[in-house]
């Protein structure tokens, strides 16, 4: 790694005084070093060159800012590396300001960096506290779902940075204010077809917001009605007979044929584990029974292939269909579990990873051959 004077050597092309081609050789060659470990750890050591960097975010050079700013995104991925960006250097409330400016180019940049940030929890409260002082999580919703808010930016990163953020008790109490409209607001994004990211953003915001098992008579009543929104995704177009489509809720009623589902994986399973905090509460079982969830995973575990997808859904599955717990047990969430119960459990959550695993492995393996018996067909069609 660079010495002493090398570093210093570094730092005196970062100044806005500097040729553009040298500060431009200098920010790419910055660049280069923040995408490796030992890149990052260099600079975790320089905040003066970090400091400098954040100063030239504003550079007149559209090329020098951009570099600038992907090395934001390598640095803001480190968690090794939060405290220089958030405390020593100080620059969430820039980039908020800069984030709230609707013509601002490198927005979804800011996007990035703040999800970075708060994907850790130490971090997380730093820079929602941050964010209540500077613009309220209010003005963040409202960003995130106006549409072109900022035509230069599509701003979907915003919705893992709300997922992060409703790890926080006082984030979820703001999305579930019963005064407010903000939970509701986002519940369409579980179906946008145009980034993964936002749905999946969102679908972690619901996820996290079902850890608060006193919300969810809320949540499943007709005020939020979120079922509808957590069960389309996993829905598809299979034909149902007419008991089974009206025990539905409305929304899921006689689906096209064209009918898709969610089709990324990662995604399905955090929709189920929603569907199963759900199933916490008594009245949350009660629910998810009376409208009939039960059809729709049962088609849904024919089509889905994902080992750790078709496991959860399983799971949710026995509480569908299963005996209601004993009198005292009705609140799974509240439920004391003694300590010698806990390490069975985790002993079998162990080894049912490791089977998963093993399922994912065979299927590559199986996959690869395949491949390979395609790849060696060599006949010749007359």
């Amino acid at each position: 790694m660079l010495s002493d004077s090398e570093a210093a050597e570094l730092l005196s092309f970062l100044t806005p005084a500097t040729r553009p081609d040298v500060k431009g050789h200098t920010t790419s060659y910055i660049l280069g070093l923040s995408g490796s470990r030992d890149g990052c750890r260099f600079l975790r050591g320089r905040p003066d060159i970090i400091a400098a960097l954040f100063a030239l975010t504003s550079d007149q050079s559209i090329a020098i800012a951009k570099d600038i700013y992907h090395i934001l995104i390598n640095l803001s991925a480190d968690e090794t590396l939060h405290q220089v960006l958030v405390t020593d250097i100080g620059m969430v409330p820039s980039l908020l300001k800069k984030l709230k400016d609707p013509q601002f180019p490198f927005a979804d940049k800011i996007c990035t960096i703040l999800s970075n940030l708060t994907r850790h929890q130490k971090t997380c409260k730093t820079l929602f506290k941050l964010l209540e002082e500077e613009m309220g999580l209010a003005q963040l919703v409202d960003i995130f779902c106006t549409e072109d808010y900022n035509p230069h930016a599509k701003m979907h990163y915003l919705a893992p940075l709300l997922s992060n953020l409703a790890q926080l008790p006082d984030a979820r109490r703001f999305l579930m204010d019963r005064d407010r409209c903000v939970v509701q607001r986002l519940l369409p994004f579980t179906q946008f077809e145009a980034s993964v990211v936002r749905r999946g953003g969102v679908v972690g915001v619901l996820r996290n917001c079902c850890f608060d098992h006193a919300n969810h008579e809320w949540l499943l009543s007709d005020r939020v009605d979120i079922l509808p929104f957590l069960l389309l995704p996993l829905a598809g177009p299979e034909e149902l007979s007419e008991d089974d489509n009206e025990g539905l809720p409305v929304d899921l009623q006689y689906l096209p044929e064209d009918k898709k589902r969610e089709e990324d994986p990662d995604i399905r399973q955090m929709l189920l584990e929603t569907l199963m905090l759900l199933t916490a509460t008594k009245d949350g079982r009660r629910t998810l029974k009376d409208k009939n969830v039960y059809v729709i995973m049962r088609e849904f575990h024919r089509w889905e292939k994902d080992p750790k997808v078709i496991c959860a859904c399983e799971k949710l599955v026995e509480v569908l269909i299963g005996d209601e717990p004993e009198q005292g047990m009705e609140n799974l969430l509240e439920v004391n579990i003694p300590e010698h119960v806990e390490e069975k459990l985790k002993e079998a959550d162990a080894k049912e990873q490791q089977e998963l695993q093993g399922e994912e492995e065979r299927g590559k393996r199986e996959e690869e051959e395949e491949e390979q018996t395609d790849n060696s067909y060599t006949g010749i069609v007359t």
